[in-house]
């Protein structure tokens, strides 16, 4: 058996990285690149990518196997069931401090995934996501809120957004504190 027979690295080093995450009390989230073949709510899909919880308390039924993650979650009170390629995971990590794995996105159909083995009920995402390096890199200008000369281009646009309030400020002398909302 040589390199090119052999099976994907992918799966071994998500329940991997499960199994360490859920070791040390945190809790895994995986990313997902959403195609026809990613069976997930859509109305949570954002920019063809969705962060689903895989933790033991989010989940009910997790699989990791070689070819797809599945399980049963609940969004917004009704339950759902999830399947993923694995092929379709682009990261694995903690949510508490950010550790984990990314991974390329597969380029060719996720091996054992066709189409009609997704249910058919789901829409297909509007456009797929590329793969290339440079679909990746995103440059961001921040401007500050209290320019004037940006705030008057930008007011229009965003007329209809209120000022948040200011926070309180806290007394001198005193130690702050927090308080606990259930």
């Amino acid at each position: 058996m040589n390199a090119l027979d052999s099976t994907s690295t992918r799966p071994y080093l998500i329940r991997a990285l499960y199994d360490w995450c859920t070791d040390n009390g945190l809790t895994p989230y995986v990313a997902v690149a959403v195609d026809e073949t990613v069976q997930v709510p859509r109305e949570y899909v954002k920019n063809n990518e969705i962060v689903l919880n895989i933790s033991f308390d989010a989940t009910s039924s997790l699989k990791l196997g070689n070819d797809f993650i599945e399980f049963k979650a609940r969004f917004a009170g009704s339950a759902r069931e999830i399947m993923v390629p694995i092929g379709r995971v682009i990261a694995i990590y903690a949510r508490e401090n950010g550790q984990g794995m990314a991974f390329p996105l597969a380029t060719g159909p996720s091996e054992g995934v066709s189409p009609s083995s997704v249910q058919a009920d789901a829409p297909p995402a509007a456009t797929e996501v590329d793969p290339s390096p440079a679909s990746e890199a995103k440059i961001v200008q921040l401007v500050p809120a209290n320019n004037s000369s940006s705030a008057s281009s930008a007011s229009s646009a965003r007329d209809d957004d209120p000022e948040p309030p200011e926070p309180p400020q806290p007394q001198q002398g005193k130690r702050p504190s927090l308080k606990r909302v259930k």
